[in-house]
């Protein structure tokens, strides 16, 4: 009992000095989060690291394209979202993260814009929005995104944090795993009604045994 109480002390102490120095609670929230994924322990780790070093790799490209390019990572499936003004800096994008040999799978949906729009983008994810002349594009994916996140959330046949899923240009992009047949058909659904989305792209994986 002792040694127990003892365990349950030193988590909350150490989620609490975790939650002070970082200076927020995403750190926590993001490792309750992981505790009800699907995907195993091994999964999270190997899908971490590759998703930092494909950061890393941008960062090192130009310290912009964290601004332009989303990476999201499920069970060593890649998917690549965002903005970019030039076709040859795309194919560089894709061919960086593909450097990673544990990476099984690679989609690639970053679109190409203009540059002003590209600009425009980088700008309102930077400030957050025009507040003077309405909020921008990139602002405009975010509260899709979050609406999406928010009905997900309601459903209980959905384990909602097995899907990470990117508005741009009001386009979905969606990658995780579901359960079986009829909770990819219902978040697929959720995601078609949401005001504002014109189009859903999935890499939704369902169990073979289903």
């Amino acid at each position: 009992m002792k040694k127990n109480l003892a365990l349950g002390c030193f988590l909350i102490a150490g989620i609490f000095m975790t939650t002070v120095f970082s200076g927020c609670t995403s750190v926590v929230t993001s490792a309750a989060q992981k505790a009800w994924e699907s995907r195993s322990t091994e999964d999270q780790v190997t899908d971490s690291k590759i998703h930092a070093e494909i950061l890393d790799k941008l960062k090192n490209k130009d310290k912009g394209l964290l601004l332009d390019v989303n990476v999201d990572v499920w069970e060593q499936r890649v998917m690549l979202t965002g903005t970019l003004d030039d076709a040859g800096v795309r194919s560089e994008v894709e061919s960086l993260a593909k450097q990673d040999s544990r990476i099984q799978i690679l989609h690639n949906h970053i679109q190409v814009v203009t540059k002003a729009e590209k600009e425009a983008r980088r700008k309102q994810k930077e400030e957050g929005g025009d507040e003077k002349s309405g909020a921008g594009q990139a602002v405009n994916d975010f509260w899709i995104e979050t609406k999406i996140k928010a009905q997900l959330l309601t459903q209980s046949n959905v384990t909602s944090v097995n899907y990470f899923y990117r508005s741009v240009l009001n386009h979905i992009y969606v990658i995780g795993e579901a359960a079986n047949a009829p909770e990819k058909s219902m978040v697929l659904s959720i995601i078609r009604a949401t005001e504002g989305v014109k189009s859903v792209q999935e890499h939704i994986s369902v169990p073979a045994d289903y």
